[in-house]
């Protein structure tokens, strides 16, 4: 497996883009804000990848603001819980109050084709076996994206040291604790994590230190 990403400027979101070959085909998931869209196509075009999917690990705008341009732009379909759909084209709903005042004024679509994903989806790309995983808590649609059962697209629901905020609009920390004990701490303790944000980390590692798994395990 081969894995690039880019740190989008705003909010320092990871965006991943991985292939199972080189110049072979590559997934994108979160490309984030503000429009990193000519970042990830260099990347994409020095490796010699094909794109063939945009998944989205959750509605908000540091983890979808630049997936029209690459979705539309490869002619790609863009992947996302049901439940968080609507804030593509919509965001306000899913944002904190501060936020949402700079979001007046600005214009959002949805790409061309979009993809509704549920718990236990199977997307089929790269030769291999993408597992969408509902994981509500940092919000109600958030997802999880387990690759071949060795790594584990995170999003904001799991961090090095840490797990993701639940404050803001369809949060909600019992989701988030309830998605910790059955979807986190019940996976491969050898699963390489690659998280929205920050380093990167392991499930054994984040069960042995993370005050937050510790709590529940």
């Amino acid at each position: 497996m081969l894995i690039r990403s880019f740190v989008a400027p705003m909010f320092a979101t990871n965006c991943w883009i991985i292939a199972a070959e080189p110049q072979g085909e590559c997934i994108i998931v979160d490309p984030g804000m503000t429009d990193i869209s000519a970042e990830v196509e260099l990347i994409i075009s020095e490796e010699g990848f094909k794109p063939v999917a945009a998944l989205l690990t959750h509605g908000h705008l540091d983890h979808t603001f630049s997936v029209k341009p690459l979705a539309d732009g490869y002619g790609i379909p863009a992947y996302i819980h049901s439940e968080d759909r609507r804030f593509i084209a919509d965001p306000v709903g899913i944002h904190g109050p501060q936020f949402v005042d700079q979001l007046r004024g600005m214009h959002f679509e949805e790409p061309l084709k979009v993809e509704n994903l549920r718990d236990g989806s199977i997307i089929e790309a790269l030769g291999m076996k993408i597992r969408a995983i509902h994981a509500p808590g940092h919000t109600r649609g958030s997802l999880m994206f387990l690759i071949n059962d060795e790594t584990l697209l995170s999003g904001d629901v799991l961090f090095a040291g840490s797990i993701g905020r639940t404050d803001l609009p369809t949060g909600s920390m019992s989701d988030m604790r309830n998605t910790l004990s059955k979807k986190v701490l019940t996976l491969n303790d050898d699963i390489r994590v690659l998280p929205g944000h920050g380093d990167e980390t392991t499930i054994k590692y984040e069960r042995k230190t993370n005050p937050y798994l510790k709590e529940l395990g």
